[in-house]
């Protein structure tokens, strides 16, 4: 006798050797016994032998009329064996009373299983429903394949036009066009990314940076919403100065001036005016929340993301020809001496006669024309006489940072503006610590450690930049954290620094003009009245969301300025080049501030400078490949492609990481950190080129 029974879902049959109780001793065709319980025997028959009941079984149930054996099954429940009577007209033949369980058993959609052998017919509707989505399914795969012929063409099929950024950074995985790219590209051996760039989904490497950062920063886009823009303040007494801005010809957000007037004691009067939107935004606002929710402007080669709506910063930004909003530091000098014999804030109107370019000036003001007092341009007399005052601002700041344990400052960083034009880039060579660089940077120093100190002196709270003093090894100690009370700052050599000096820009900024002009208000009550009060929780939650933000926007910054350094080599079909040897196996080029690693290269020295060829480079995933060509005999280079700071924290960054990996980085190699900060709050020259 044979045994029809079900084990783990599925139908077997053997022959019966002993039956015991509840259970049964069956032999399949293998050879391979095992035990079956009565509850899960189905069927028992004597012929025709046990595989050969199971493949008459299925081609007896490939044969079955399915919407035929619905309608037969009625709508109680109801035994296989019953349903197939019914079924065939007669007592069921051991193989028809198998084929239509297995029929049974593989149709869900029309029969709801109860137990070992039984069913029920699905109601009317769920069965329609059940087909319908079915069908759907179907149709489904049928269009996913499609898509995947058409991809693996490098055709874009017509419904991934309006999604197809989407699919690469925010997708429905569960979407038959996420599975189609996915299984295309995989078919094929490539990225989703590549593939996307292939069909034409992403226009250009260019839109699938651009579009891959907006999607995690910019997920409802980067316009702003339809707001009413508070008009410019004008109730402010109007400063007896002619200011003047220095940028780059690019900048559009000016957020500051100077001015340099004599008093009639013979006294010298310099100005630090700062761009002052906090007198129309208030705390918790509409365009607040706007500013808050961006914490800055994105900066990246041709392009920007602004913080705040245009309007407003067309209304507080320092443009020439009108007196504008500001707040203004004022420092007494003694000319004899430079000595700085008293300072003043104020909110006033500042009236703004020219707005000076480095684009313009940086050939004629030079140390050499400085000194020799040659060259003809606007504000030469001020600019000659800021630029004696700020030489020994940086000399008294070089010896508080050395009172600190750390190494002078190195001056011959070398810096690269971008300039792009219809998808053309051009990488600009330019000294940092220029007279013009240096005269901006050292006064906004002056002026946020200045206000750091009077915001300090107030009892209120702002944000602080702070370095040295931290826990850990040199580079963590070193490392610049942001705080919401004074502190040192060991690498600008000031004692505290508040970021105050670009409010159009950056967040922080903004929230420290609000805690100044309470300051400069109310005296003494302004802990009481000032729009953060001391220990507000919310300004530890602004300082996190800023360190986040800042961080993100700027390896946005560093990856698209990546990108155009590879889009240079290809303008210019670079294949053969110079490189400055960084560290180890790290090399920047010489012409452009492209960095990349080279794995067996040999031990060169520091600051040597050698010739690669470029064998490829990808401007997908950044990377550049490269062969060691000619190293020259001699081991130092030309001055202008020594190490500069920029490189130094680059090798810091990486002696860090080495620390965290358990591999420290001896003294000597340790760079202290240098004017990374000024540069920032130099109007962060690099940005104001990148726009």
């Amino acid at each position: 006798m044979n045994l029809l029974f079900e084990e783990s879902g599925d139908f077997k049959a053997g022959s019966i050797m002993t039956q015991q109780g509840e259970s049964y001793q069956v032999e399949m065709a293998s050879g391979k016994r095992t035990k079956v319980k009565s509850k899960d025997a189905l069927l028992q028959f004597a012929s025709p032998s046990p595989q050969e009941l199971l493949q008459q079984a299925q081609a007896i149930a490939d044969e079955v009329d399915l919407d035929f054996l619905w309608e037969v099954a009625g709508e109680e429940e109801f035994g296989f064996s019953e349903l197939a009577a019914e079924y065939f007209g007669h007592a069921p033949l051991p193989p028809e009373a198998a084929g239509l369980l297995l029929r049974l058993h593989t149709a869900p959609v029309y029969f709801y299983k109860k137990g070992r052998g039984r069913y029920k017919a699905a109601p009317q509707a769920s069965l329609q429903a059940a087909l319908a989505g079915l069908e759907k399914k179907k149709l489904q795969l049928a269009a996913q394949a499609a898509y995947v012929e058409e991809l693996k063409a490098n055709k874009l099929p017509e419904a991934f036009k309006p999604i197809a950024l989407q699919l690469l950074f925010k997708p429905d995985k569960n979407g038959i066009e996420f599975k189609a790219l996915d299984a295309a590209a995989k078919e094929l051996q490539t990225t989703p990314q590549r593939l996307m760039l292939a069909a034409g989904g992403v226009a250009s490497p260019k839109e699938l940076h651009y579009t891959k950062f907006l999607y995690e920063y910019f997920p409802r886009g980067t316009g702003f919403p339809a707001i009413a823009i508070p008009p410019a303040t004008t109730d402010l007494p109007t400063a007896e100065v002619q200011a003047f801005s220095i940028d780059d010809v690019t900048t559009t957000e000016i957020d500051d001036a100077l001015s340099v007037t004599r008093t009639a004691d013979g006294k010298l009067r310099v100005g630090i005016h700062i761009a002052a939107p906090g007198l129309a935004i208030k705390r918790d606002d509409a365009i607040d929340a706007i500013a808050r929710a961006r914490m800055s402007t994105v900066y990246m080669p041709g392009e920007k993301i602004t913080m705040l709506p245009d309007d407003l910063v067309a209304a507080y930004t320092l443009d020439a020809g009108a007196a504008r909003p500001a707040l203004s530091l004022y420092a007494t000098l003694d000319p004899s001496s430079w000595e700085v014999l008293a300072t003043e804030t104020r909110a006033e109107l500042v009236p703004i006669a020219a707005n000076l370019r480095h684009n313009d000036l940086d050939e004629l003001v030079t140390e050499e024309a400085l000194a020799a007092n040659t060259g003809d341009y606007l504000h030469k007399e001020e600019i000659g006489l800021l630029w004696q005052w700020v030489q020994l601002l940086e000399q008294g700041r070089m010896a508080k940072r050395e009172s600190f344990g750390l190494r002078p400052e190195q001056n011959n960083r070398v810096d690269f503006n971008f300039y792009v034009e219809d998808d053309v880039v051009s990488i600009v060579r330019r000294k940092r610590g220029a007279p013009l660089d240096k005269i901006v940077a050292e006064l906004m120093i002056f002026a946020n450690s200045t206000w750091g100190k009077l915001m300090a002196d107030h009892g209120v709270p702002g944000i602080y930049r702070a370095q040295g003093g931290g826990a850990g090894g040199w580079a963590a100690k070193m490392q610049v954290r942001m705080v919401t009370h004074a502190a040192p700052h060991q690498g600008l050599g000031v004692d505290q620094y508040a970021w105050s000096t670009s409010p159009l820009r950056r967040y922080t900024d903004l929230v420290n003009q609000w805690q100044i002009l309470a300051c400069i208000e109310h005296g003494v009550t302004a802990p009481l009245v000032a729009p953060f009060k001391p220990r507000d929780a919310d300004l530890f939650a602004i300082v996190s969301g800023f360190d986040a933000a800042y961080s993100g926007y700027a390896d946005f910054q560093s990856t698209m300025e990546r990108y155009w350094c590879l889009r240079w080599l290809a303008q210019k079909d670079a294949r053969q080049v110079d490189a400055v040897v960084l560290k180890d196996e790290i090399l920047r080029l010489a012409e452009i501030p492209l960095v990349l690693r080279m794995p067996g290269l040999p031990t060169l020295a520091r600051g040597l400078q050698v010739r690669l060829d470029l064998l490829r480079w990808d401007e997908v995933d950044l990377t550049v490949e490269a062969r060691l060509l000619e190293v020259p005999a001699a081991a130092a280079q030309a001055l202008d492609v020594d190490l500069g700071d920029e490189d130094e924290e680059l090798l810091e960054g990486m002696a860090a990481d080495a620390a965290d990996e358990g591999e420290p980085a001896a003294a000597a190699d340790a760079p202290a950190a240098a004017v990374a900060d000024a540069a920032e709050d130099g109007e962060n020259r690099a940005a104001d080129a990148a726009q």
